[in-house]
């Protein structure tokens, strides 16, 4: 065991969220780098971190504005100077008076509808309040969840309505899809359908006399996939920036390159079973178990060393409220787990999905080589 990483961990409480900074830096660059050689901006989706300390590492990368899936998302960076936010998540009614507050502050704050209820929602608070809120129509591209298909009449539907109170700013898409590929082929496939299909879209509003000056695409997998994205002027992603075990069997990371990790302490074994018991359970970890449907299955998740080497035959394979049990798979021989992992022994765990893990912490904990910092992040909606 490397003795800096173990003092380096020495004082922190465990389950503690960590964050590898070095990997998160290469991911961050990575992803931007590919954006300016496609010629499109980056509007990260910061829904994965709710980090400041992170935002702003990607946005001195290059990146324009944010993306977010909460209104409390873009109040609190709003708060901390940033101006330009896209809420990726159909607008409901009932949210629309938060939404009008931040437009009235001064955020740069765009929305998104799939419906013509909706888009009269909208124009309707926005004529009572006096106030613009610049909506984009959200396109189904690859049938994962909402979203209007390009060739569906009710696409001009909800474009008349909101064009009628000069609204009408853009189309987004997410092939949420590419989540269940696992080739570069596969995967630059779906990001031309997803590029196609919004590209598509926004020309059937300029046909019909309707200003589209944004086109927005993205995912993770589609966005480091692409090949060409012309006629896009945006990618959205998230994950990129943490990366996790999914998207390491979608096969758009390695190991190596995950930057969120767990770190958890032995407490306990169970000798005849070759259990090793860790207090990081699903309330650490969370219940995602998105790799499950995938080629490779890592249970809760793979344990590490502190340095973040994976322990090879070896996974989470169960997860109560406060204990996890961290087993030998694949037919490893466990040896004498008390002597191998005795009890305060700690080590990291790579998550399935970094979103849902890092939603369960208040706090990373951003380490280097020699030293720790405390980022505060954020719950709620």
């Amino acid at each position: 065991m490397n003795a800096i990483a173990q003092d380096l961990y020495a004082d922190l409480d465990t389950p503690a969220a960590v964050v590898d900074r070095a990997r998160l830096a290469a991911n961050i660059a990575r992803m931007q780098d590919h954006m300016n050689a496609l010629g499109v901006a980056l509007r990260p989706h910061v829904k994965t971190t709710k980090c400041l300390e992170v935002v702003q590492a990607q946005i001195a990368a290059g990146a324009r504005g944010i993306t977010v899936s909460t209104l409390k998302e873009a109040e609190q960076f709003h708060a901390a100077g940033i101006t330009d936010i896209l809420y990726a998540v159909s607008m409901a009614p009932s949210k629309l008076p938060r939404a009008l507050a931040l437009k009235r502050a001064g955020c740069d704050l765009k929305i998104i509808v799939d419906n013509v209820a909706g888009a009269e929602a909208i124009v309707a608070a926005c004529r009572e309040s006096g106030l613009a809120l610049p909506t984009w129509i959200e396109i189904d591209t690859d049938g994962h969840r909402s979203g209007i298909t390009p060739e569906q009449p009710e696409l001009l539907d909800v474009a008349r309505v909101l064009d009628a109170a000069g609204l009408v700013d853009g189309v987004l898409t997410h092939a949420g899809s590419s989540y269940e590929l696992n080739t570069p082929d596969a995967l630059a496939a779906l990001a031309e359908v997803e590029r196609a299909g919004c590209v598509r879209a926004a020309a059937r509003l300029r046909e019909a006399g309707i200003a589209c000056p944004n086109v927005s695409v993205g995912s993770t997998p589609t966005a480091l996939a692409a090949r060409a994205l012309d006629g896009v002027t945006e990618v959205r992603a998230g994950v990129y920036a943490f990366f996790d075990l999914v998207m390491h069997n979608v096969g758009v990371c390695r190991q190596s390159d995950v930057a969120l990790s767990v770190l958890t302490t032995v407490i306990g074994h169970q000798p005849d079973k070759g259990w090793i018991v860790v207090d990081a359970g699903w309330m650490a970890m969370s219940r995602d178990r998105g790799t499950s449907r995938q080629g490779q299955d890592f249970g809760y998740g793979l344990p590490c060393t502190l340095d973040g080497e994976p322990l090879a035959g070896w996974l989470m394979t169960q997860a109560n409220q406060e204990h996890g049990i961290i087993a030998p798979v694949d037919g490893a021989a466990p040896g004498d787990v008390t002597e191998r992992f005795p009890v305060g022994m700690r080590l990291r765990l790579l998550p399935n999905h970094a979103c849902a893990t890092g939603a369960q912490f208040p706090e990373y904990a951003a380490v280097d080589e020699s030293t720790v910092e405390i980022w505060p992040r954020f719950y709620g909606w």
